[in-house]
């Protein structure tokens, strides 16, 4: 036997242990890490999609940490992870495989479920991650349609502790990409997923973001869910055109889109949000997710009208008038407030509406007060006396010229309206 055929033997380390002992602690080591409290939009989107029993399909570029996300989520809900990739399946492992019996006459032939459903049913409960849908073919695609929907796999019914996610790549970077079937795509919730800087640093450093489900105050949930009706219901009555809209493009069919089926969704998110109180970028991404971007933003302006303040409250008790802090829902709260002076024009409401453009100066930037203290101004009548309010809005935005001049073109209006006749 020539040295070249001797077996080899591991190499130990100094202290007598195998180096690939060493470089499996060393594996061990750089696997270990922490999770930590952190805002994170994309994630608590997630969550709250998952929490709200909604499948998601999270869309990004390969590499950018969405698997990695899905079981740091699962680890996080202590939900069991089972990982299905689409693409390496045939139609029979989602629809079921027949199973012809002793008399398939009288008995049938059922159709018998993968292992990896007969192991969630077994559990009760868990994580059914459907990687690389993208790379799934229009028949794997089509059977996916009752596992998303109706939580079937063949003759198995999944048991409602499992949620759904799935993840894609876009078409132009998935291996042999399919573009999502319509009736698929709009079965889920949409999450387009990025990296952040500083999430992906400080991950890398050993602490990663804690996915945690929802707070949601027992006491807030049948407010939520009348809001979030009234909100979807207003919105669509006074858009009905946007109930159903099926995109004109396969790429844009196989995203988020209005439907009667995403409409639900996008009311079960709202209602969940609104009682878990996440912030408007949350709710943002998960609206947009369920029936697309533009009807999405449609919804949350007229969301924030709906909130909007009555003026006629303000009116009536200026001194301890709630404005709201964002700017855009200000101005259009004061230029409320002078539309309902302007309807019902008299001194103590004009007056009224002047202490709330006061109270308005006080609490925010005086930059939005020129509009709305322009129109005021204008809706003078001869005999009001100019209010001290005026006087000290006057030094930011000139009121009480303006006030004056605008009673004098009223005045001389009035004298050569007279004169014609």
């Amino acid at each position: 036997m020539t040295s070249s055929t001797l077996p080899s033997v591991p190499l130990p380390a100094a202290d007598g242990r195998p180096q690939l002992g060493l470089a499996d602690d060393l594996l061990s080591l750089l696997r270990t890490t922490a999770t930590e409290p952190r805002r994170d939009e994309q994630l608590e989107a997630l969550t709250l999609s998952v929490a709200a029993d909604l499948p998601v399909l999270l869309w990004g570029e390969p590499g950018i940490g969405k698997t990695a996300a899905l079981t740091q989520l699962a680890a996080s809900l202590d939900l069991p992870l089972t990982t299905v990739i689409a693409s390496v399946h045939e139609p029979t492992d989602f629809s079921g495989l027949p199973i012809v019996g002793e008399d398939p006459a009288a008995n049938g032939v059922p159709m018998a479920p993968p292992q990896w459903a007969v192991e969630l049913v077994r559990a009760g409960r868990g994580l059914l991650f459907l990687d690389e849908l993208s790379t799934a073919t229009p028949a794997v695609q089509a059977a996916l349609l009752r596992v998303v929907l109706e939580r079937r796999v063949g003759a198995l019914q999944l048991p409602p502790g499992v949620r759904i996610v799935a993840a894609a790549n876009p078409r132009a970077s998935a291996a042999d990409g399919w573009e999502l079937s319509p009736p698929l795509a709009n079965r889920f919730v949409h999450l387009y997923w990025v990296h952040d800087l500083d999430v992906v640093v400080r991950g890398l450093g050993g602490v990663w973001p804690r996915a945690e489900l929802p707070r949601l105050e027992e006491a807030g949930l049948a407010d939520a869910v009348a809001f979030a009706r009234r909100a979807v219901c207003g919105f669509l009555g006074a858009r009905p055109t946007l109930i159903h809209r099926l995109p004109t493009t396969e790429t844009r069919r196989g995203g988020a889109w209005p439907s009667p089926r995403s409409w639900e969704a996008a009311m079960t998110l709202l209602a969940f949000g609104t009682a878990a109180a996440v912030s408007r970028e949350v709710l943002a991404l998960l609206v947009r997710g369920a029936v697309g971007d533009g009807p999405g933003l449609e919804l949350l302006a007229h969301i924030d009208r709906m909130e909007l303040p009555d003026p006629e409250v303000l009116l009536a008790d200026p001194a301890a008038a709630m404005l709201p802090e964002r700017g855009d829902l200000r101005q259009a709260t004061l230029e409320a407030v002078v539309a309902a002076v302007g309807a019902r024009p008299e001194q103590e409401r004009w007056e009224a509406g002047w202490a709330v453009l006061v109270r308005a100066l006080e609490t925010g930037a005086p930059d939005l007060l020129v509009g709305p203290a322009k129109a005021l101004a204008s809706l003078r009548r001869e005999g009001w006396e100019v209010p001290e309010a005026v006087e000290r809005l006057s030094s930011v935005v000139g009121l009480h010229r303006r006030a004056e001049d605008s009673v004098s073109r009223v005045a001389a209006s009035g004298r050569a309206a007279g004169g014609r006749a």
